[in-house]
């Protein structure tokens, strides 16, 4: 433009020409300036004159007189940069840059479209159902050990878990004694070996006396026989302790599973029969349909646990039959022959059932297997 724009009283700050101010006193009006301004003072109410960005003229910027500033200020010279202008169009909006790298203006805030999900809240949740449920199940609980509520029953079902665990503790009182009379006849076997040797010894030293020889060969003979029954008895007892506590230990696990999916089950039912009890409004109404809908996953929950428990019940009885048939058959003939003093019968027991005894220090490794 050929005509020079009219000055007012705004300052003139005179800048190089990437905007940076030339003194420290000007810095500090400019700065006054932006601050003075007001909140939601755009760039519609502050006037940036160009004296063309091809010529040698300067821009000016035009504002009105501020009552904070005490001296008369100077008016300010800008040279055209796109650093200045962005600087002072950042007071009153907010700036978006997109992807081509052209800034535009923004008359709100910016927001993000996709909401990040707060781990905290999920796990606030997570906590919040938890101790719903708990109260629930533990409102049931007393009620049922106080007589005032009703529990759902399977009779046939129940009973059979009271069988499992009567004979669980009496399986248990057999695995006890067995490992009693094991520990005994080791230390039976142990004291004969020392009375053999004892014997041999003085049978050497005693030429005269040839009953010494007889007794030692005869406590040799015992206990050589008294640990091929210790084999049989350590193999009996490790099979009753695999079926005690593993078998029907896991067993009682489903059961506990399926007795607890049961105290929620009533529980969710006891809430839903007092939720229809109630009256039925534009409250209640949405109220009942959420406990509907939880009660029915309870109720799906307990049919799967039942049936688990009752399938797992029914293997159980088999395998049960089938190990300790094999077991007492073992039992029975291996203290028989060992009593009746047949040796024969004896390592044959243990051959028809698979068992191998161990030699002494055998489990120990030579020196020249561990080089």
């Amino acid at each position: 433009m050929a005509q020079e724009s009219p000055k007012n009283s705004a300052a003139e700050i005179p800048v190089t020409s990437n905007g940076q101010l030339e003194d420290s006193h000007e810095h500090s009006f400019n700065r006054d300036l932006k601050c003075s301004l007001p909140v939601g003072l755009g760039l519609s109410e502050t006037k940036i004159t160009s004296h063309g960005f091809d010529g040698a003229k300067e821009g000016v910027v035009e504002a009105g007189q501020f009552p904070s500033s005490s001296a008369s200020p100077k008016s300010s010279v800008i040279s055209p940069s796109s650093t200045a202008a962005s600087r002072l169009a950042g007071q009153g909006c907010d700036l978006i840059i997109p992807t081509g790298g052209r800034a535009q203006q923004k008359s709100g805030p910016v927001v993000l479209a996709d909401e990040v999900k707060n781990p905290a809240m999920e796990k606030l949740e997570l906590v919040r159902k938890w101790s719903l449920n708990t109260y629930k199940c533990t409102r049931q609980i007393i009620s049922e050990k106080l007589g005032r509520g009703s529990r759902t029953v399977d009779l046939e079902l129940e009973a059979q878990i009271d069988i499992l665990r009567d004979n669980k503790k009496k399986y248990e009182n057999i695995l006890r004694l067995a490992q009693t009379l094991s520990t005994q006849l080791f230390q039976m076997v142990h004291t004969q070996r020392q009375l053999g040797d004892a014997f041999a010894d003085l049978s050497l030293k005693s030429l005269e006396l040839h009953e010494f020889g007889y007794n030692a060969e005869t406590q040799k003979l015992l206990a050589k026989n008294g640990e091929t029954l210790l084999g049989a008895i350590n193999f009996f007892i490790a099979s009753v302790n695999t079926l005690v506590n593993k078998t029907i230990e896991d067993t009682l696990l489903t059961v506990k599973q399926y007795e607890s999916a049961r105290i929620e089950y009533d529980a969710y039912r006891t809430d839903l029969e007092e939720l229809n009890l109630g009256p039925r409004d534009a409250n209640t109404l949405p109220k009942i349909e959420q406990s509907q809908q939880l009660f029915q996953v309870h109720k799906e929950k307990y049919d799967k646990m039942r049936n688990d428990v009752s399938i797992k019940l029914k293997f159980l009885e088999e395998n049960k039959v089938k190990v300790l048939h094999n077991q007492l058959v073992l039992f029975h003939n291996a203290i028989a022959a060992y009593f009746a003093g047949n040796q024969k019968q004896l390592e044959q027991t243990l051959k028809q059932f698979h068992i191998k005894l161990k030699t002494p220090g055998a489990d120990a490794p030579s020196w020249l297997e561990e080089q």
